[in-house]
C-alpha cells in the first residue's frame, strides 16, 4: 500500500475529503507551516500523525525547505500531497520530489495561475472555470495535468459563490487523482502530460451557458 504525507497552511478542507475517501493508501503524516492551522486537529481526530515546521522559525526559504524535506523523507513516502500549503517551494524542492509531488489549483490550468482566480475568472467573464490536480514542476501552477473538473459561472456569483462551487469539485477530483496514483494508473509522458491507463472517454461535453433545446 502506498504511503502520503500531506502539506497544509490551513482547515486543510481538501485534507479532510482526502481522509475521508477511505482511498487504498496510508497517510503517514499530515504536515503544516503554521501551528495554527486547524487542519492539525482535523488530522489528529482521524488518527494521523501531525508535525510543524513553522516557515518563521527559518532565515529564507531555502533553509525551511530544507526543514521541511528533512521531516517529509522521515516517514519514506511515496507522494507528497499539497492541501492548501501555501508556500512558494524552491526549485530545489521541487525537483528532489519531482513525480512524487502533486497539487490542487482553483483554475482550469493553464489559465489563471497564482492567486485570486476566481475573481479574475469573473473578470474575465468567462463561463466555465474549474480546478486541476497536477504534478508540480519548478513553473509554478505548470505542472502536467492529472485531472480537471469544471462548473458554470452563473449570472450573480460572487467570488464566494464561485469558489464554494469550486471547492466542491476539488473535494471530488483530489481523492480520485490519488486513488489513480495508488493503482499506478498514472504516467508522464517524454512531452509532460500525463496518461491515465485504462481511461474511458466520453463524447460529451459541458457547454455554459447551458443550450437551449
Amino acid at each position: 500500500m502506498k504511503k502520503i504525507v500531506i502539506l497544509i497552511s490551513g482547515r486543510g478542507s481538501n485534507m479532510q475529503a482526502i481522509l475521508e475517501a477511505r482511498l487504498p493508501l496510508t497517510v503517514a503524516a499530515v504536515i503544516s507551516n503554521d501551528p495554527a492551522a486547524g487542519g492539525l486537529a482535523t488530522a489528529q481526530k482521524h488518527g494521523i500523525v501531525t508535525r510543524i515546521v513553522d516557515h518563521r522559525a527559518h532565515r529564507d526559504r531555502a533553509e525551511f525547505d530544507a526543514a521541511l524535506g528533512k521531516e517529509i523523507d522521515s516517514f519514506n513516502p511515496d507522494l507528497v500531497v499539497l492541501a492548501g500549503f501555501m508556500r512558494i517551494l524552491t526549485d530545489a524542492f521541487v525537483n528532489r520530489y519531482r513525480g512524487r509531488l502533486v497539487n490542487i489549483h482553483p483554475s482550469l490550468l493553464p489559465v489563471f495561475t497564482g492567486l485570486h482566480t476566481h475573481r479574475r475568472a469573473l473578470e474575465a467573464g468567462v463561463k466555465v472555470h474549474g480546478c486541476t490536480v497536477h504534478f508540480v514542476t519548478p513553473e509554478l501552477d505548470h505542472g502536467p495535468i492529472v485531472i480537471q473538473a469544471a462548473v458554470p459561472v452563473l449570472d450573480g456569483d460572487s467570488e464566494d459563490t464561485l469558489a464554494a462551487r469550486v471547492l466542491a469539485e476539488e473535494h471530488r477530483i483530489y481523492p480520485q487523482a490519488l486513488r489513480w496514483f495508488c493503482e499506478d494508473r498514472l504516467a508522464i509522458t517524454p512531452q509532460g502530460t500525463v496518461t491515465l491507463k485504462a481511461a474511458r472517454g466520453t463524447s460529451g461535453a459541458l457547454v455554459s451557458p447551458a443550450v437551449e433545446p
